[in-house]
């Protein structure tokens, strides 16, 4: 039997805010029926919405949420397809994002953008890599686990909080067996920290990036490199973190010294140790959960924000869904 077909009239008061909505040729609009498979047509200030019955009430609220976040804003010139995006996204999850919405009053200040939480798990992250000396950051691809610690380590640099930025991770193993690879040190780990590079040539101008890495403002090291150094006045990252060994993140943790931040991200499905070796990440968050001046946030597929294909995919491994 196939699906009930629905078809609902929205009527609003404002019909400015109803054009602000549909967006510059309707492509708000398109924006949600293709997320959802529905037809939407504006009519003045009315909306009609057509489809399947469910799919239609998403459209409904995913609407109606919009046009209350937009009545609610003293700037009602524009939205943005980003912010399209997040509102569909939590009303696929369940989430009502008029009566649940994101904290946007925190932000990391970067020299391109300000850096706001897109999900209330990014708004929790964000809170805890404001006010914790340490942070663990876990969570699956897309969460945006790395890219908000690389936020407010710029955010931090910009405010000459700490003095430089140092970013690492376990490179190829945790054995960090590196020297196969051809090229000096920096050539060699390069490729595994691409994701970091990427985080900060979207938030600084690309001179800029270059010069601090020159002069060692922003500085990339193997994890291995970390043993036997105090990391003072720094904001260190370490990315990929699952793949380290519990002596490598003892010694990691450690190596931490005055008027210095650390974020640690990883994703414990993504464990490449050898079979039976236990996860330095995975050891750390049960060892240290619950000690002052570490916060520990968990991200799941509900914080995903890249194409919304993908918080599909995670959620159908997840799941086990078809």
């Amino acid at each position: 039997m196939s699906e009930a077909q629905k078809t609902v009239r929205l009527e609003f008061e404002n019909n400015t805010l109803m054009t602000i909505i549909c967006g510059q040729h309707n492509q708000h609009l398109a924006r949600i029926e293709q997320a959802l498979n529905v037809q939407m047509d504006s009519f003045g200030n009315q909306i009609k919405i057509s489809g399947l019955s469910d799919k239609v009430e998403l459209a409904s609220k995913t609407f109606t949420s919009l046009y209350q976040q937009l009545s609610a804003q003293d700037n009602q010139d524009e939205i943005s397809a980003t912010l399209v995006d997040d509102v569909l996204r939590q009303t696929e999850n369940g989430v009502n994002p008029a009566t649940t919405p994101i904290d946007k009053s925190l932000f990391a200040t970067t020299w391109k953008k300000k850096i706001f939480p897109r999900t209330a798990g990014q708004a929790a992250y964000f809170k805890l890599l404001r006010d914790h000396e340490v942070v663990f950051g876990l969570g699956p691809a897309g969460t945006g686990k790395t890219y908000m610690a690389v936020a407010w380590a710029v955010d931090f640099l910009k405010r000459r909080q700490v003095e430089r930025i140092i970013l690492s991770r376990p490179a190829v193993e945790a054995g960090e067996r590196l020297g196969f690879l051809p090229g000096d040190m920096k050539e060699k780990v390069d490729p595994y920290l691409r994701p970091l590079y990427d985080a900060l040539y979207d938030m600084m101008p690309s001179d800029k990036v270059d010069r601090m890495i020159a002069n060692g403002e922003i500085e990339i090291a193997p994890l291995a490199f970390m043993r036997g150094r105090t990391l003072s006045n720094a904001f260190v990252i370490i990315d990929e973190a699952q793949n380290t060994t519990p002596v490598q993140m003892k010694m990691v943790l450690t190596r931490l010294g005055e008027d210095s931040r650390m974020a640690i991200t990883g994703d414990l499905s993504q464990i490449d140790l050898p079979s039976g070796q236990l996860s330095g990440l995975s050891d750390a968050v049960n060892r240290l959960d619950g000690v002052k001046g570490i916060g520990i946030t968990r991200l799941s597929g509900e914080d995903v924000v890249r194409h919304p294909v993908v918080a599909r995919i995670l959620k159908a491994y997840e799941t086990g869904q078809k």
